[in-house]
């Protein structure tokens, strides 16, 4: 990566359960960006915590672990994140996951867009590059990226997506009402509501053979259909404004 700095003021988000295998490859990733790195440890049983306090960070970046007690879920944990970044005056977060599904040396990418499209909100999208996806896992993205663009009002490729940007200005404008995985879809919703600007970018599919999802594909379709009944008050609400 080159040395000019059109990353003031970013942060990366790393929502966390149960990673000891991968996050600290992610992080050390991560640091080769000079962007401080927030770790959101949700409730982990394992070494997570430890490896992640073990991490020496070069001197002008910062490694935050913040530790929940108890498993809250993603989206509780993507909301203390942000949380923490509006309260500590960052310009924006690039959220990545801790299982290394994502290739960190595409932040750069992220990065570029920023500076090149001023947009509020970026969504990796995985669907271009899918011959290691499995199967179930392909069609549940694509039909739920269709509901929710059709919810949205314009086409969002990857709803699910954890590579993400988010500006800041959206996170203090956007009020999150959910807190497991349906938190990444209803950020979409809403910030398509508020007219943000929103931006697709292909990012690789990566699957490890020992992958294990935290996604039940029972309670989390049913979550998924209670939030498409949400965004119906929601959007009531919201064409009152």
């Amino acid at each position: 990566m080159n040395d000019r700095d059109y990353s003031a003021g970013i942060a990366i988000l790393i929502p966390a359960y149960n990673e000891e295998k991968y996050i600290e490859a992610v992080i050390k990733g991560c640091l080769e960006y000079n962007l401080d790195i927030i770790i959101i440890d949700d409730g982990s049983t394992d070494n997570t915590i430890k490896i992640v306090e073990s991490i020496k960070a070069p001197e002008n970046i910062k490694i935050i672990p913040i530790k929940h007690i108890i498993n809250r879920g993603k989206g509780q944990s993507l909301k203390t994140g942000f949380s923490y970044i509006v309260e500590n005056n960052y310009s924006g977060i690039i959220t990545i996951d801790a299982d290394g599904q994502h290739d960190t040396r595409e932040i750069e990418n992220f990065l570029k867009a920023i500076e090149k499209d001023k947009p509020d909100l970026i969504i990796g999208n995985r669907l271009g590059n899918t011959k290691n996806m499995p199967f179930v896992r392909l069609a549940t993205n694509v039909f739920t990226s269709w509901i929710i663009s059709n919810i949205a009002g314009r086409r969002i490729s990857d709803v699910q997506s954890g590579f993400r940007y988010i500006s800041t200005r959206v996170l203090k404008n956007i009020k999150l009402e959910t807190r497991n995985f349906d938190t990444e879809p209803e950020t979409v919703i809403k910030a398509s509501w508020l007219g943000y600007n929103i931006k697709n970018i292909p990012i690789a599919t990566i699957y490890h053979k020992d992958f294990v999802s935290y996604v039940n594909p029972i309670t989390d379709t049913i979550k998924f259909f209670k939030l498409v009944f949400k965004s119906l008050k929601w959007k009531r609400r919201f064409s009152k404004k």
